[in-house]
């Protein structure tokens, strides 16, 4: 387990909180990485003594990865860590779509031209080749993009939705990432930008729901690899896998 994880006995007096979020941002990347298998109902007892934490803060971190969608509860049951189905997640690419077009209609009226600028920049600056860059790396890459899009709606809750929707595909985008698709993804931020700048609402939103919409069509064949993976491990030659070899 992380070694940054600190124990309970080395938190000081009243800092339960610092506990509690420690445990929260642990289990979280587990359930994000499928670390815990889709389904697999937690033993409380055995992670409390993996995070060497009592069960207070351990049950409060797996409450609030419950109400975010990272875990799932059942009276008289317990947690459950997350499914991995098709269903679920064309429900949080077609959510992503929907905000995604709300907040840049919000931004083509809000956004400074020194912010769409400095997001060119960020767009040059990290060019359009994968270079020796992992998946997860140029993952990271394409979210910030977005979500710094979506800043310039001036719309923090929408930030917010899209920052968890993010997360909870971030396992299938990883899986499905092909280094040789970024140059056509960075034209099409390019393309966003550009449709931004010049204010022009009908179209940035048709050049949103077309880029989005081209990762819909990779869904099933990623669930399967993904769940190959999960079960497999470096034995399914997906990303994912390649990515974590020496």
């Amino acid at each position: 387990m992380c070694d940054t994880l600190s124990r309970e006995g080395e938190i000081l007096k009243g800092d339960n909180n610092s506990v509690v979020d420690r445990v929260y941002d642990e289990l979280k990347f587990m359930a994000i990485t499928y670390a815990l298998k889709p389904g697999q109902r937690l033993n409380e007892i055995e992670l409390s003594k993996q995070f060497g934490v009592s069960r207070t803060p351990l049950r409060e971190a797996l409450s609030r990865l419950n109400i975010e969608g990272f875990m799932r509860f059942t009276p008289g049951e317990g947690f459950y860590s997350r499914e991995l189905n098709q269903k679920e997640v064309f429900d949080l690419y077609e959510l992503r779509k929907a905000i995604e077009i709300h907040g840049i209609g919000l931004s083509v009226h809000r956004a400074k031209d020194e912010d769409i600028a400095a997001l060119q920049t960020f767009l040059h600056e990290t060019g359009p080749e994968a270079g020796d860059r992992t998946p997860r790396e140029m993952i990271k890459l394409d979210e910030t993009f977005h979500e710094r899009l979506m800043e310039m709606s001036e719309n923090r809750e929408l930030l917010r939705v899209l920052r968890n929707v993010n997360e909870r595909i971030q396992f299938i985008r990883w899986i499905a990432m092909n280094p040789a698709s970024r140059p056509k993804t960075q034209q099409e931020h390019e393309e966003v930008l550009i449709a931004l700048l010049r204010r022009n609402r009908e179209q940035a939103v048709a050049l949103i729901d077309r880029h989005i919409s081209r990762r819909l069509e990779t869904i099933v064949s990623a669930i399967k690899e993904g769940i190959l993976y999960i079960y497999m491990g470096s034995s399914g030659e997906s990303n994912a896998a390649r990515e974590s070899k020496p």
